[in-house]
């Protein structure tokens, strides 16, 4: 995949003091998204609130939808039209998206959504933090498939890893989730934004052969096909139906083994380029998103992470990927 240099106008270069959802949001325009389409909800709000803010300077869109399955679809919809995408949401609002999720699977549609964890189940306690949102990430979407979760502990992780979830999904056209939690989302922190040529950015991989030829799926389990976008004069054809390489229904037990095993296999394939992790000693402890900090601080406390006698070492790991077998 082709890695450009960040376009300048989506990045706020310096150290700021921000917290994990405004972070997220300068991630998103820093990585080129440009269209966003939300509805409020705690503790998430704040993310959709900054892009909203900034987006008209950068020449991006907002669009507040109805709720969250519309927003999702929207995503869909605006991913085919050439856009970069993000949504927002939490707990309740994620098990609204999930449908359109399994869409946004199957038709290998490149967006990325912030799940701003709280406290479950149904409404919960909308202003306290939670992690049980990884289950629903993972399985939530009938079927078999695949996604990846990045998991930020810091409102600077919040940009890095922004800007990584784009990455991704670019790569591999496939969802991609930020799984932060109501903490680190309030959490005020300095955040330093590198300026935008030190910002590695995949782009579109976009199909440049003739257009009688275009395919918008390739069942490789390694690779995926390029995109176009819709509206520029190639036929194609995008369902949630089990289809063939050229996108139309094509609906026998065969072909459905086909996609669903491509489905998986571009992520378990590529599993070692996509797992993020901090550390690699021979002892350790892992964390995810906030509770890595508290593990953090405690294992600094009894002075672990010093190198020990018998020569090993340890150090506090923490990684983010949500494949076969893993969470």
């Amino acid at each position: 995949m082709l890695r450009t240099a960040a376009d300048p106008k989506g990045v706020l270069s310096g150290a700021h003091f921000l917290d994990g959802d405004h972070a997220i949001a300068e991630g998103a325009l820093a990585a080129g998204c440009r269209f966003f389409a939300g509805y409020p909800i705690t503790p998430s709000t704040e993310t959709a609130e900054r892009f909203a803010e900034r987006c008209p300077s950068v020449g991006g869109l907002f669009i507040q939808m109805e709720d969250e399955i519309a927003s999702i679809g929207a995503l869909v919809g605006a991913a085919w039209g050439g856009q970069k995408v993000m949504t927002v949401t939490s707990g309740p609002g994620l098990s609204l998206m999930l449908e359109n999720l399994g869409l946004a699977v199957m038709t290998e549609t490149p967006m990325v959504i912030a799940d701003v964890q709280r406290a479950g189940p149904s409404t919960g306690l909308p202003t306290l933090p939670g992690q049980q949102d990884m289950m629903q990430v993972r399985w939530g979407s009938h079927g078999d498939y695949r996604i990846i979760a990045l998991s930020p502990d810091s409102p600077q992780e919040c940009f890095d890893l922004t800007v990584e979830a784009f990455n991704l999904s670019e790569t591999y056209r496939v969802p991609v989730f930020i799984m932060t939690d109501e903490t680190v989302g309030h959490m005020h922190e300095k955040v330093v934004i590198p300026p935008a040529e030190a910002i590695g950015v995949v782009a579109r991989n976009l199909y440049q052969g003739p257009k009688e030829d275009y395919r918008p799926y390739q069942f490789t389990g390694k690779d995926v096909a390029p995109m176009v976008r819709a509206g520029d004069g190639y036929r194609f054809h995008i369902t949630g139906l089990t289809h063939d390489e050229r996108g139309y229904p094509a609906l026998t037990p065969a072909q459905n083994e086909k996609v669903v095993t491509h489905l998986c296999e571009k992520i378990d394939s590529n599993a070692d380029k996509i797992i993020r992790h901090v550390g690699a000693e021979t002892l350790g402890c892992q964390g995810y998103g906030q509770t890595r900090r508290c593990a953090l601080v405690r294992m600094q406390a009894v002075g672990i992470g010093k190198r020990k006698r018998d020569g090993r070492s340890s150090r506090m790991a923490q990684c983010g990927f949500a494949g076969k077998g893993r969470a």
